[in-house]
């Protein structure tokens, strides 16, 4: 195991298709501002419901990040 440290961030993605959109969305957003993205976990899973429908997916995430050496 390497001696790394790493910071935890907590994001919420969503998506109108797949909860899989939602994660690929949150990492997407989240990596433009956040470097050594090494990890995520997935802590929620929630959704909206319009028209007796599933009108979103929302998933929330727990993106561990790597410090610089």
């Amino acid at each position: 195991m390497s001696d790394n440290v790493y910071a935890v961030s907590k994001v919420v993605g969503t998506s109108k298709t797949s909860i899989e959109d939602a994660i690929h969305n949150a990492i997407a957003t989240a990596s433009k501002t956040l470097k050594n993205l090494d990890w995520f976990e997935v802590t929620e899973t929630r959704g909206l419901i319009d028209d007796d429908k599933v009108a979103y997916y929302q998933v929330a995430l727990e993106l561990g990040f790597r410090y610089e050496k």
